[in-house]
């Protein structure tokens, strides 16, 4: 299923209410998972020898607003192409590569989109619907259908 006009709109008019304070909502999405799986940090090859606290951790920051901005930018790929693209700067099969051998499971992308629905809920409770939600997950699912068949 190809993500629809209206759930591409919903996603960007979301982002962009979102955009001022995503780099705090990016950094509640992953602590999110972390509360949920709290061994999932161990995942990250950056986190592993870090003695930074997790919400002080840049390359987390950094991290964290990347998988926001791409599962965004996901929906609009979506709309264009039918796939989803990721540009010049990362593609499907390092993420992929990456994914695979940090040993991510199907319970971990499951944990995270929980997470990230949550943070966005929170983000913009004032739009917040079940078409937002859908467009949302749509959005994510695609990009991880992606990464996993490369995987």
């Amino acid at each position: 299923m190809v993500i629809t006009a209206k759930q591409e709109a919903l996603v960007v008019s979301s982002w962009n209410e979102m955009k001022d304070d995503a780099p705090a909502f990016a950094l509640k999405f992953f602590l999110r998972l972390f509360e949920i799986i709290p061994s999932a940090a161990k995942r990250f090859s950056f986190l592993r020898d870090s003695t930074l606290p997790l919400e002080k951790n840049p390359k987390l920051k950094a991290h964290a607003m990347s998988v926001f901005v791409m599962t965004c930018e996901a929906a609009t790929q979506l709309r264009k192409t039918g796939r989803v693209n990721l540009g010049a700067n990362t593609s499907v099969p390092h993420l992929a590569s990456v994914h695979f051998k940090a040993g991510v499971a199907d319970v971990h992308f499951e944990v995270l989109k929980f997470a990230l629905l949550e943070t966005i809920k929170e983000a913009v409770p004032y739009m917040w619907s079940e078409e937002l939600k859908e467009a949302w997950s749509e959005s994510y699912d695609h990009l991880v259908a992606a990464i996993k068949s490369e995987m």
